[in-house]
């Protein structure tokens, strides 16, 4: 299967590992770049049986992906009727979730919003100490919707997904930890997360792909969850409110890299100067 026709992503086959590197500067922003980049890398992955182990990473120290272009948000369809099928992000998380063969994602520097939520969509997660994590979306006047409510609550527990999410405040690597968000804090996350998949692909396939399905069968009503997780997504689009907050987001500063390195500060911001 050919991975050298892609201008953002940077894809390796080695003994049955796939490696991806994200590389879209300045901030790794999830665009009409990255985004169908990714959605068509998933589907390869998950079909290609050379690969035995995926790991996903960033060239960009400070960034893994920073989130979703909120200016293609604001240009989304603002009244669709209740989805009945998985939207295209969901179906790119979804073949990262479900795909029989274990997905690894290595975190140094920031990721949020539908950047965290691929990660979440992975079967494990490693991070740098540098590492930070945030679903901002609330405070732009949305949800997560590319399966960030479905995701955090299983993983985090009712209470903490509630803390991250409507709290839309930044998590640090060891909270993430202690909280269940990553499997570890490691100084160098690539080299650990390259050990383990190496390992992993030594194993027999069948075994593996078998644990994993044995595994996912704890995740009940994925699918319906996620279509509801899009109504509720799609029902806010449309209100001035939430227009308002994702306008005054990028004219103050969102997603450029100055202000997503301050991106929990900057979101307090957004809502007090839509309140003066």
């Amino acid at each position: 299967m050919d991975y050298g026709t892609f201008e953002t992503l940077r894809v390796e086959l080695q003994d049955g590992v796939a490696s991806v590197v994200i590389d879209n500067p300045p901030i790794n922003l999830f665009d009409l770049k990255l985004y169908p980049e990714l959605s068509r890398l998933s589907s390869q992955l998950r079909d290609d049986d050379n690969v035995r182990v995926v790991v996903v990473e960033s060239a960009n120290p400070e960034f893994f992906i920073a989130h979703f272009d909120v200016s293609l948000i604001l240009h989304l369809p603002t009244h669709r009727p209740a989805p009945t099928e998985l939207t295209e992000f969901h179906q790119m998380c979804e073949n990262f979730r479900t795909m029989p063969k274990p997905t690894i994602s290595v975190i140094d520097g920031r990721v949020g919003g539908g950047g965290s939520e691929l990660t979440l969509s992975m079967d494990m997660r490693f991070a740098s100490p540098n590492a930070v994590f945030s679903q901002p979306e609330v405070a732009l006047g949305i949800i997560p919707g590319g399966s960030g409510t479905v995701r955090l609550s299983r993983l985090l527990g009712r209470s903490r997904a509630m803390e991250v999410i409507i709290g839309s405040e930044d998590i640090d690597a060891q909270t993430a930890y202690e909280w269940g968000w990553v499997n570890r804090v490691v100084d160098n996350p690539s080299a650990h997360a390259h050990a383990l998949a190496r390992r992993i692909a030594t194993f027999p396939v069948e075994a593996v792909q078998a644990a994993k399905r044995s595994i996912l069968r704890s995740d009940d009503h994925v699918v319906e969850d996620l279509l509801a997780e899009a109504g509720e997504f799609s029902g806010l689009l449309h209100l001035d409110a939430s227009r308002k907050a994702m306008e005054n987001f990028l004219a103050r500063g969102g997603q450029t890299r100055e202000g997503e390195l301050r991106l929990g500060s900057l979101v307090n911001e957004i809502n007090d100067s839509i309140s003066d």
